[in-house]
């Protein structure tokens, strides 16, 4: 039996359901394989008081320390978060808080190995509790840790002496490994860990119906991601412009959705670019499925999810050359890869809507990524980690 305690601040509950999905459909994955078993730990971050009844922290405090999630049994331990001034020792803080109750879970559950989701902090913090547990740890890169926390003076050391500490590291795409290669980190410690799609979820539908459905009658783009400038929604809206007779739909939701319906509003396109706000995966798929093209001008990314589940829609994708995206988008009919421009972006689609790619054609192009295939490798990776201290 393989025991693989997983580390995550990226998990859903109750207050943020859709938070880091990616990272709980790849641990239930695991551990419905057979000979695995996996515990979540997925702490909570909360200020000191009073500002722990802040309402943004409020409903974090009424969450459940320990819960069964459906099968898997998900740990919510807290721990003190310092806004702004303790951005630096976050990493340390947090082994700090969580040791006492790993050291107790490691009785009941002795887990072989911890299995970090995102380098900060929670890489760092694996390898503080680690060395204090004397078990191996894993660390998963998925983009914005490396080329964003990885810049930041005082973390981007944290995170390469985690990195070289570690027994094994994936990276989600073969750029991001090249990236964490460029930074000092161990080459023959990583690989390439691809994400998965729920490709019984994420299928094409009848795309007249669906747009009708939605009361769309022309060219219907969707663009998927958080509201912040790295999405590059911006530059949607400045494609939209020159698209007069496409409709776009804006799925997620962010700090700067209030600029975005400014300028929406400025070129012109307000009635035709449809703010819809965070969605649950069932109406992302729905959304997806009807859309023609997916467009998400992004800076960086390690692989972004979107670009997947559009395929398995059999929706193509017109995105920038940003982080994995060769990995994805590596034939004519699954997209165009396009400069971060209005211009270029619109001519991208009109290319993209000239030449209608075949759904299925597209579709085929997503059922590599697979969460049994993404598992079975994870699988495998943690299985060596948990055995290199023996070694």
């Amino acid at each position: 039996m393989l025991r693989v305690l997983t580390l995550s601040t990226l998990f859903p509950n109750a207050h943020q359901p859709q938070l880091g999905l990616f990272v709980e459909r790849q641990t239930r994955a695991l551990s419905a394989r057979e000979g695995v078993a996996v515990q979540v730990v997925a702490p909570v971050g909360l200020p000191l008081w009073p500002l722990s009844f802040h309402p943004h922290y409020r409903p974090l405090g009424r969450l459940a320390v320990s819960e069964d999630c459906s099968g898997l049994q998900v740990h919510r331990p807290r721990f003190t978060v310092w806004p702004v001034t303790g951005a630096r020792r976050a990493g340390r803080s947090l082994a700090k808080a969580l040791l006492p109750r790993l050291r107790a879970l490691q009785r009941d559950f002795p887990f072989d190995a911890i299995d970090a989701e995102f380098f900060w902090p929670d890489g760092v913090a694996a390898m503080h509790l680690a060395r204090a547990l004397g078990v191996p740890f894993s660390v998963k890169a998925r983009g914005s840790d490396i080329y964003h926390w990885g810049d930041v003076p005082g973390i981007g050391e944290q995170i390469a002496a985690a990195a070289r500490a570690a027994a094994g590291l994936l990276a989600v795409s073969a750029s991001l490994k090249d990236e964490m290669v460029l930074r000092g980190m161990p080459a023959d410690k990583i690989i390439v860990h691809h994400t998965g799609a729920d490709l019984g979820l994420f299928q094409p539908r009848d795309r007249t119906a669906a747009k009708a459905e939605l009361g769309v009658t022309g060219p219907l783009l969707a663009t998927v991601g958080g509201l912040i400038e790295r999405k590059g929604q911006s530059f949607a809206l400045q494609a939209l412009a020159l698209l007069p007779d496409a409709t776009l739909l804006l799925i997620g939701d962010g700090p700067d959705r209030p600029q975005l319906e400014r300028q929406a509003a400025q070129l012109g396109v307000a009635g035709r670019a449809r703010f819809l706000g965070s969605q649950p995966p069932q109406e992302v798929a729905r959304l997806v499925a009807a859309a023609d093209v997916m467009l998400l001008p992004t800076r960086a990314e390690g692989l972004a999810n979107a670009w997947v589940e559009a395929l398995a829609c059999g929706t193509p994708v017109v995105t920038c050359d940003a982080g994995g995206v060769r990995d994805v988008i590596d034939r004519p009919e699954l997209g165009r890869i396009a400069a971060r421009d209005g211009a270029a972006l619109a001519a991208a689609v009109r290319e993209v809507l000239a030449a209608a790619p075949d759904q299925q054609a597209v579709r085929r192009g997503a059922e590599r990524f697979s969460w049994e295939r993404n598992a079975a490798e994870l699988e495998a990776h943690l299985r060596a980690v948990a055995t290199s201290l023996r070694a």
